[in-house]
């Protein structure tokens, strides 16, 4: 095959075969191709999007790249959550020790910070020791004594992604339905999970802020998902605002740890948390009904065990054995610290999450301490007594920087305003 012949016929609106999508990800793993090949394929993916069979075929062909893992002789389901990105989406950190609580194994597979969403990977670094690339046998034997691990993806699996998705965020391709779906379902199927809970996110902090791409992406997910024997339901939630408080990565590692022993515990996080945990505990049998599921996942949490899952992660994989009693002494800190007021007294009307996204990034790029805190919602009534942010950084100048970003990203009103619901619509299992 001539692949310049390929990358002419999808940039023409044609259809690749099975055959030739594999032709593609082999090349591309076999570094017979340079990144503005993939460059040029990614960018005629975006244009001319791919069918349901082309995108069964690359995922398929992703997803047999490498390994693919298998968890025989466990006594309870493998399941795992994937989210299409956001501010302040702290979720993984808190759904993997929590699913294996209630009974799950949870071998997640994270990234990093990709354009102005915040990473997991990045997040768990700010813990001293911890290893986001053990050695395979490491991560198994992690899953299959803890419950869950949370690492990166290893050389080993689904490497066709890991050189796509650094393409993608290099060309501008990150936002096409095919690729986005290919990507996230080749690393869970690798993986070895039986199912998948994906919270898609839409709003002015997702990569998809209209809900008609938003919706696309969803129904594509799911049928691929079915194609491909993986039990997948998809939550369409919010992130027209950050989901958490806070957004940096030591700063988010202290709320999810907050958020596990009950020290604190937004009810926005609470309610995604539980609806995404719901999802998989009903697919996978070990709860028969919504209410039943809920109540499993806020045992497990008022109990500790949740909580005690974390920490043996953690120490497992190369971090401090009593994370959760010395949180303040392990996780770094930022030297300058400053509320951002408005320039009036007013009720949040909007946020551009995304604009919060960037700054936040500009933050933790200098220092894994620093960031955003108590960052006001949409309906929040802010002043010179309730600033819109704290912010954490490095120095006075990335300070002033950020909280230049802040008070811009926020729009306010005179009157109060009212929210908008998280949970905005559910497809898949029945």
């Amino acid at each position: 095959m001539q692949f310049p012949e390929l990358i002419d016929r999808k940039r023409a609106g044609g259809a690749l075969s099975v055959k030739e999508l594999a032709f593609f990800v082999e090349a591309m793993c076999a570094d017979r191709l340079s990144d503005s090949e993939i460059g040029a394929m990614a960018k005629a993916i975006l244009l001319r999007s791919m069918d349901h069979d082309e995108t069964v075929g690359l995922t398929a062909a992703m997803r047999d790249s490498g390994d693919v893992l298998r968890w025989d002789g466990l006594d309870g389901p493998v399941v795992d959550k994937h989210s299409t990105g956001g501010v302040g989406d702290t979720t993984s950190l808190i759904l993997a020790p929590l699913l294996a609580a209630c009974g799950a194994y949870v071998p997640m597979i994270s990234g990093r910070a990709l354009g102005h969403t915040g990473g997991t990977l990045d997040k768990l670094e700010a813990i001293p020791g911890y290893d986001v690339s053990p050695a395979p046998e490491g991560f198994q034997r992690c899953v299959r004594e803890v419950g869950c691990a949370i690492v990166g993806q290893t050389e080993r699996l689904a490497p066709a992604d890991r050189r796509l998705y650094r393409v993608r965020d290099a060309t501008g391709t990150i936002a096409s339905t095919p690729l986005i779906t290919a990507s996230i379902l080749s690393k869970k199927l690798a993986a070895g999970v039986s199912a998948l809970v994906i919270d898609v996110k839409t709003g002015s902090g997702a990569f998809m802020a209209h809900l008609a791409d938003t919706r696309e992406l969803t129904n594509a997910l799911v049928a691929v998902s079915r194609s491909l024997d993986l039990a997948t339901s998809v939550l369409l939630t919010d992130m027209s605002q950050p989901l958490a408080s806070v957004a940096g990565n030591a700063l988010e590692v202290s709320y999810a740890i907050d958020f596990l022993t009950g020290a604190r515990r937004e009810p926005a996080m609470q309610q995604v948390v539980l609806a995404l945990g719901a999802e998989l505990l009903i697919s996978t049998g070990l709860a028969a009904a919504f209410e039943d599921a809920q109540n499993l996942l806020v045992a497990s949490l008022d109990s500790g065990a949740a909580a005690t899952r974390f920490e043996q992660m953690v120490h497992r994989l190369g971090g401090p054995a009593d994370l959760l009693v010395q949180t303040s002494r392990y996780l770094p800190k930022a030297r300058v610290r400053r509320n951002v007021l408005p320039r009036r007294d007013g009720y949040v009307e909007a946020i551009d999450v995304r604009a919060l996204g960037r700054a936040a990034a500009q933050l933790v790029a200098t220092d894994a301490g620093a960031g955003f805190s108590a960052v006001a919602r949409i309906g929040d009534r802010v002043g010179v007594d309730q600033p819109l942010a704290q912010i954490y950084a490095a120095s006075e100048t990335d300070a002033s920087v950020a909280a230049a970003a802040v008070e811009a990203a926020y729009q306010l009103a005179d009157t109060p305003v009212t929210g908008p619901r998280l949970v905005i619509e559910r497809v898949g299992l029945q």
